[in-house]
C-alpha cells in the first residue's frame, strides 16, 4: 500500500506513534482498522486524537496519550457497533474502567469549579467519598445500570437515611455522569431516564416546621436575653426572622451593603441561592437593631467589613453559623424555621403571595420577572413595615432598643396588633397583582417547601 506525505499506514502502537513524531506526517492509519484514524497535534506532535469515520462521518474518540493505542483498538469494536446501529453516535472511548474512576475525575474536576460554592462543594465532596466510592467505585462502567444502582446504592441507603439525604446523593451521581458525557469522557448517558422515582415511589416530604406563630415571643424573649452574651447570634437570627434571608446571605453580609441613612440592605448575586442580586427594605426597627450592633462591634474594636465577621478576616463561615444556632436553640429549631415562620406570618398578615416570594428571593420564571412592576420595591416594604409591628407587639422592641411611629397611612388598630395574628380579611396590606400579558396573575415557578429555600 502506498503512503501519501500526509498519511502513513503502519499496524497501530504506542512505538509506532512515538516513532513519527519528528515525521512530517499528518495521521497514521492501520490496514488492520480501516475506520480508524490517529492524528498528531499541530501544537504537540507528543499528542494526538483518535478518530474513527464510518462512511464519510467522523467522530472524534478521544485524546492520545490520555488513550493508549493498545486501549483503543480494544474499544473500537464497540465503537464499531453503536455507530453502525446509530450513526449519530458518539464515538467516544474512555480509559475509564470502573465507576470510581469517573467518580475521582469529578471530584478532581468539581473542586476546582469556582462558580460552586464551598458549601455545594463541600456537600456534594461528602456524597462522593462518603456514600458513592465506596457503593459503586469497584463497579465496572458499563455495569452501571438500573439494578446495580438499586441494590448497590439506593436500597441500602434507604434503610440508614431519610430519603432526602439519599435523593441528594442521587443527584451528586447524575451530575458526574451527565458532565462526564457532555464533555465527550463517555460515548453513552448510562443514567438517561432515569429518575429517582424510578427507584423509590414513596414521596418525599418536607421538613415540618419547629418553629410557630406561637414561639414567636418566646424567641424574641431569647434574642433579647442574650444578646449582651452573644450579640452576633442574636443578630444574626433577628436579620434572618425579620427579612426571612437564607443562612447563607445572611452570614456574608458586608456594612458597605448595609446603609441604614438610605434604608435598604443590598445582597449581591454571589451571596445568593439563586446567584440573583437581591434588596431588602430595612424597616426603622431593622435600621434600629442594626446600629445597636454596629455600636457593640465597634466598642470591641472591630472595623472590619463583615457584619459577622469569622478567622483571617473572613466572613462567618457556615460550620460555625451553625454551631452559633445550636448553642442559641439548643437544637430545638435550625435557622432555616426561621425562614419559614417568616414565611408563615406573611401569609397569615395579608401579604400578596408575588410580595412573599420576592422577599425570600425564590426563583421565578423568565416570564414573571419581566413582568414585575417597579411598585414592587413599596410593597415589599409595606409588607415588612406590618410584620415588624407585629414584631413589636410581641418583643422585638426589647431586642433592637428603639420606639417608634408607624408610618403616615399605615396604622393597624390596636385590637389588631393584640391579636393572634393579623386578619387577611380585616387588615391586608395594600394588595396589586402583577400582572404578565393577557391580565393574567404572574405565577413563580414553585410553591413554598419546595426544596428552594
Amino acid at each position: 500500500m502506498v503512503n501519501n506525505p500526509k498519511t502513513l499506514h503502519v499496524q497501530l502502537t504506542d512505538a509506532e506513534i512515538r516513532r513519527h513524531q519528528a515525521d512530517g506526517v499528518r495521521q497514521l492509519r492501520d490496514p488492520r482498522h480501516p475506520a480508524l484514524r490517529f492524528r498528531y497535534s499541530t501544537v504537540d506532535r507528543a499528542k494526538g486524537s483518535w478518530h474513527v469515520v464510518v462512511g464519510k462521518a467522523w467522530g472524534k474518540a478521544g485524546n492520545y496519550p490520555d488513550i493508549n493505542a493498545k486501549a483503543m483498538l480494544a474499544t473500537l469494536p464497540t465503537i464499531l457497533a453503536r455507530r453502525s446501529a446509530d450513526p449519530a453516535a458518539k464515538s467516544t472511548a474512555t480509559n475509564w474502567s470502573t465507576v470510581g474512576e469517573l467518580l475521582s475525575w469529578y471530584l478532581e474536576r468539581m473542586t476546582r469549579d469556582r462558580a460552586l460554592s464551598d458549601k455545594r462543594k463541600a456537600s456534594a465532596k461528602s456524597a462522593l467519598k462518603r456514600h458513592l466510592q465506596p457503593r459503586l467505585g469497584q463497579l465496572p462502567l458499563d455495569g452501571l445500570n438500573r439494578p446495580a444502582i438499586d441494590r448497590l446504592l439506593l436500597m441500602p441507603m434507604q434503610e440508614r437515611y431519610a430519603l432526602s439525604f439519599v435523593r441528594s446523593v442521587w443527584g451528586v451521581l447524575g451530575v458526574a455522569v451527565r458532565q462526564a458525557y457532555r464533555l465527550d469522557l463517555l460515548a453513552v448517558n448510562p443514567l438517561a431516564g432515569l429518575e429517582f422515582t424510578d427507584f423509590v415511589r414513596t414521596k418525599i416530604k418536607a421538613k415540618a416546621a419547629r418553629l410557630h406563630s406561637d414561639d414567636v415571643p418566646g424567641l424574641l424573649s431569647l434574642l433579647s436575653d442574650q444578646f449582651d452574651e452573644s450579640p452576633a447570634a442574636c443578630v444574626l437570627a433577628g436579620l434572618m426572622l425579620c427579612h426571612g434571608t437564607r443562612l447563607g446571605e445572611t452570614r456574608l453580609a458586608r456594612w458597605k451593603n448595609v446603609n441604614t441613612a438610605t434604608g435598604k440592605w443590598f445582597i449581591p448575586a454571589a451571596d445568593t441561592k439563586t446567584k440573583a442580586a437581591h434588596t431588602l427594605p430595612l424597616t426603622a426597627q431593622a435600621k434600629a437593631l442594626i446600629e445597636r450592633y454596629r455600636l457593640v462591634q465597634k466598642e470591641k474594636g472591630y472595623t472590619g467589613q463583615f457584619l459577622f465577621p469569622g478567622s483571617s478576616g473572613q466572613a462567618l463561615s457556615a460550620t460555625k453559623a451553625s454551631t452559633l444556632f445550636k448553642h442559641l436553640a439548643h437544637g430545638e429549631w435550625s435557622s432555616h424555621d426561621l425562614r419559614k415562620v417568616a414565611r408563615t406570618a406573611w401569609t397569615d398578615l395579608g401579604v400578596d403571595y408575588m410580595v412573599g416570594e420576592l422577599l425570600l428571593n425564590h426563583a421565578m420564571k423568565d416570564l414573571d420577572q419581566a413582568y414585575i412592576h417597579t411598585s414592587a420595591e413599596q410593597l415589599k416594604r409595606q409588607a415588612l413595615e406590618t410584620w415588624h409591628a407585629y414584631l413589636d407587639q410581641r418583643g422585638f422592641e426589647a431586642l433592637h432598643g428603639g420606639t417608634f411611629a408607624r408610618q403616615e397611612g399605615e396604622a393597624v388598630p390596636a385590637e389588631a396588633m393584640n391579636s393572634e395574628a393579623f386578619s387577611v380579611n380585616q387588615y391586608p396590606l395594600p394588595r396589586r397583582r402583577f400582572l404578565v400579558q393577557g391580565n393574567t396573575p404572574a405565577t413563580p415557578n414553585h410553591q413554598p417547601g419546595d426544596g428552594n429555600e
